[in-house]
């Protein structure tokens, strides 16, 4: 029974990860022109271990002895929860997408009219995009149970960690103290565990 549960809920998010795939597609059509953008080199150093990191979790099986044998024992309500945190993930992913509008891009830009987003999750986190990737990773790493996965969600982890930090920097540049100010109020990826704000006056 559990082998059947297994498929149904990979299947399950499978189709989850295939619909949000659909939405970011289009939804990338349209955006603001870039007025400034990170180097190739730089995308590049992103995308590569997002790729790899990418495939370990997501093939099938992979070719990597130890790596890819089941180490997390079955245990109810794993597959369940992994749906879950996929879900969850992807949903506040599109959140933040929807609240960025059309200052959205893959690579680090600067856009036309740039503006700051606080509102929606940003308000909980600076980077709520890379947050709810992250846990929807965590879900399909959960569901794989094998060290690959867990691998493939550090990679996925330092890449998204690496653009962050390149971002926030063409971030200060923009929009100077007003940022700063942002981020010593608001955490980059964990909700809830920034400075806590000073009570109003």
């Amino acid at each position: 029974m559990s082998a059947s549960l297994n498929i149904n809920y990979r299947d399950l998010m499978f189709g989850m990860w295939m619909a949000w795939l659909v939405y970011w597609t289009v939804s990338a059509l349209r955006v603001k022109s870039a007025r400034q953008t990170e180097s190739t080199g730089s995308r590049a150093a992103h995308w590569l271990p997002v790729l790899v990191g990418a495939y370990l979790l997501a093939a099938p099986e992979v070719p990597f002895g130890f790596l890819s044998s089941p180490q997390l024992p079955y245990f109810p309500g794993r597959y369940p929860l992994a749906a879950a945190l996929v879900a969850l993930g992807l949903a506040f992913s599109v959140w933040a997408r929807v609240h960025l509008g059309r200052n959205w891009s893959g690579s680090v830009t600067i856009k036309e009219g740039h503006e700051l987003i606080r509102t929606g999750p940003y308000a909980y986190v600076r980077h709520p995009i890379y947050t709810g990737l992250l846990a929807a990773m965590a879900g399909g790493a959960l569901a794989c149970g094998e060290p690959r996965a867990l691998l493939g969600w550090v990679l996925c982890t330092y890449a998204f960690t690496r653009k962050l930090g390149i971002e926030e920097g063409f971030m200060r540049q923009q929009f100077g103290a007003q940022y700063q100010a942002y981020s010593a109020e608001v955490p980059a990826l964990v909700p809830f565990t920034g400075a806590p704000r000073s009570a109003p006056r």
